[in-house]
């Protein structure tokens, strides 16, 4: 079945390693299926996969279809189901290393985009490593030579230190070369939300995601702050947006989920 019913692809991306790359990916996917958004998620960080821990998914187990592989389903009961597929579910030990080289890599991602039923879907959320490497070259060549008319964007994340945004700055340039449009920017652990009296402290340096949008041109899509209860959530494998609707964090991916559809032209 593969990708050919997939109306968009949104690459979640950044040079750099700990920004938050999974959590945008799977809360910006929670959040557009609470919109009721037909929405599915492809895990493509090969060696260090966390979405199933995320989503509270561990321990389950992929199937075969007649049309390819089933991905996991993250049902809830009023919204539309959340599809999932990573190479954490098809390892039987989830404390063993995936230890390949580049071409095992590639053939893994394009069998995760041609060989798995996605079925229809509104919204592909893909999670990537960090880095420019051979997941990003092997995902973007795939998606330009299959006979889709999926549409492909980029949203970059990163964090307010220089060290951060230097490594954005290079994923602009692979994004550049690679022919996939940007839709934005995130800046997340953008300070530290107080649980007692909720106000915002910056803990890290200020300001990178801004700079770093001036200077490349790019729209900042949304700050995220620092939330005790969405690292709780994440850990858990629990829903934040259930957990904690009263947030600034939740009105934060709210404001991003809107802005990806008004930018999209998508009508809910």
């Amino acid at each position: 079945m593969g990708i050919e019913n997939v109306k968009h692809v949104l690459l979640v991306l950044s040079g750099k390693g700990g920004v938050g790359k999974s959590t945008v990916s799977c809360q910006l996917a929670l959040s557009l299926q609470h919109r009721g958004y037909k929405v599915g998620i492809l895990d493509i960080d090969i060696c260090g996969p966390s979405t199933p821990r995320m989503l509270g998914l561990l321990g389950e187990n992929v199937t075969q279809g007649s049309n390819g592989w089933i991905p996991i389903k993250y049902e809830k009961h009023d919204r539309p189901v959340l599809s999932v597929m990573s190479i954490g579910f098809l390892l039987n030990d989830q404390d063993a290393a995936v230890i390949w080289r580049g071409p095992r890599k590639t053939a893994m991602i394009r069998q995760f985009l041609t060989d798995v039923d996605w079925a229809e879907l509104d919204f592909l959320i893909v999670d990537s490593p960090p880095g420019t490497s051979d997941e990003h070259i092997s995902v973007v060549e795939c998606l330009n030579n299959l006979p889709t008319k999926c549409q492909t964007n980029a949203i970059l994340v990163t964090t307010p230190q220089s060290v951060a945004v230097g490594d954005v700055r290079r994923e602009i340039t692979f994004c550049h070369k690679g022919n996939v449009p940007i839709l934005g920017l995130i800046e997340n652990m953008s300070g530290y939300v107080c649980q007692h009296c909720s106000e915002c402290s910056p803990i890290f340096s200020q300001g990178g995601g801004q700079t770093l949008a001036e200077y490349a041109q790019l729209d900042l899509l949304v700050t995220i702050p620092i939330e005790t209860g969405l690292a709780e959530c994440c850990d858990e494998g629990s829903d934040f947006i259930e957990k904690y609707p009263e947030s600034e964090t939740f009105k934060r991916f709210s404001e991003l989920s809107n802005k990806i559809c008004n930018k999209l032209c998508i009508q809910s």
